[in-house]
């Protein structure tokens, strides 16, 4: 059974269609392409999979292909620009449209791309991760990295359609559908205390690929995000709480090298610290801590920074933050389990016994 939400933005809404069997079903990718030329972004792991389905799918189009290669070391400007370049040699006009089929890498790049050529094209989303089907495909953020920071160059563009076909989690790699777990867990944490009871308990199945636990964790996380993307698109306010863990994992991914730990891995420590820091301000106590530490260990992510990371360091990189203001690392941080807030008016000293006391070994 398929699943239909749709993420409200006025004369800009889409659909999130989740479901099993979505990549063969025209229906669904139809009403969101609205010329004739389609160009498929995918890499080197996903597109032996499942590139010849789509494209017959889509044959009505006779779409073109660019295959990337595989990873977050690869979400450059360097890589982007092949895209670029493959649409302008292909001469695709205004009215052609990009598909991202991948996760999170190939959906950012292929976005980024959509939102920068002759100025914004349509595209559309085919997440085939979980971290992709419940995050990073919904919302329109894209971007690639910098050397000295993650996400830190890129454009607000939203999709014409999400496609989430879940029987693409199939073939997805343990540790990838871990790493996708973190951000389910992080909508318990920041505004869904029900859904985050249903986590502690469930857990074991969707790490079993449980298809009716993956189906409602998907579908939950997506009406948490879309709810959040409707009334705060550009992330004036509210929409800025999703990054639950975020400064404290994008300085982890930049630190060790990008690619080194996957994106929920670096999130999923991330979130313990964030949990960390608000039981020292007084806001969870240590039982709260202890639960959230487990939640993520039982996920199969890490709950402590590499020790390799100094403090020093991690301040240097957490600096360097899209939330950053006034020269103030602005923080994500939980008032009670289901309730978040972004500030930045906490004791730098605490967030200095956090960071060193929150870490692996070396």
């Amino acid at each position: 059974m398929s699943r239909t939400l749709t993420v409200d933005l006025a004369d800009r809404s889409y659909p999130i269609h989740i479901g099993a069997g979505l990549l063969a079903d025209r229906s669904r990718f139809a009403p969101a392409i609205g010329g004739r030329q389609v160009m498929i972004v995918t890499n080197t792991t996903v597109g032996p999979l499942y590139l010849d389905r789509l494209r017959a799918t889509l044959a009505d189009h006779e779409p073109l292909t660019v295959v990337l290669p595989d990873g977050e070391a690869y979400k450059t400007l360097e890589v982007l620009n092949r895209i670029i370049t493959a649409l302008l040699e292909a001469r695709v006009e205004r009215g052609g449209t990009l598909v991202a089929l991948g996760g999170g890498v190939i959906g950012d790049l292929a976005g980024f791309a959509a939102a920068v050529y002759q100025r914004g094209v349509d595209y559309i989303q085919v997440p085939t991760t979980l971290l992709a089907q419940v995050d990073s495909s919904v919302g329109g953020k894209t971007a690639v990295n910098h050397a000295l920071g993650k996400n830190m160059i890129g454009a607000f563009h939203q999709p014409r359609a999400v496609i989430a076909d879940t029987e693409t989690l199939a073939t997805l790699p343990d540790r990838e559908l871990r790493a996708g777990l973190a951000e389910v867990v992080k909508y318990g944490l920041i505004r869904d205390a029900e859904f985050l009871a249903w986590l502690d308990a469930n857990v074991p199945r969707l790490l079993a690929r449980d298809a009716d636990a993956l189906a409602y964790a998907i579908e939950r996380s997506c009406r948490n995000k879309a709810g959040v993307v409707g009334r705060d698109e550009r992330e004036a306010g509210e929409r800025a709480l999703l990054n639950l863990g975020h400064t404290f994992g994008h300085a982890i991914e930049t630190g060790v090298g990008y690619g080194a730990w996957l994106h929920g891995e670096a999130v999923g420590a991330g979130m313990c610290l964030a949990a960390d820091l608000s039981a020292r301000l007084g806001w969870l106590s240590a039982e709260d801590v202890e639960r959230v530490r487990r939640l993520v260990a039982a996920c199969g992510l890490p709950v402590t920074a590499p020790g390799g990371l100094t403090p020093a360091r991690m301040l240097e990189l957490m600096a360097v933050d899209k939330k950053a203001s006034g020269g103030r690392i602005r923080l994500v941080l939980l008032r009670r389990l289901g309730q978040a807030v972004v500030t930045g008016e906490y004791d730098a000293a605490l967030l200095l016994a956090t960071l060193n006391e929150c870490r692996g070994a070396a």
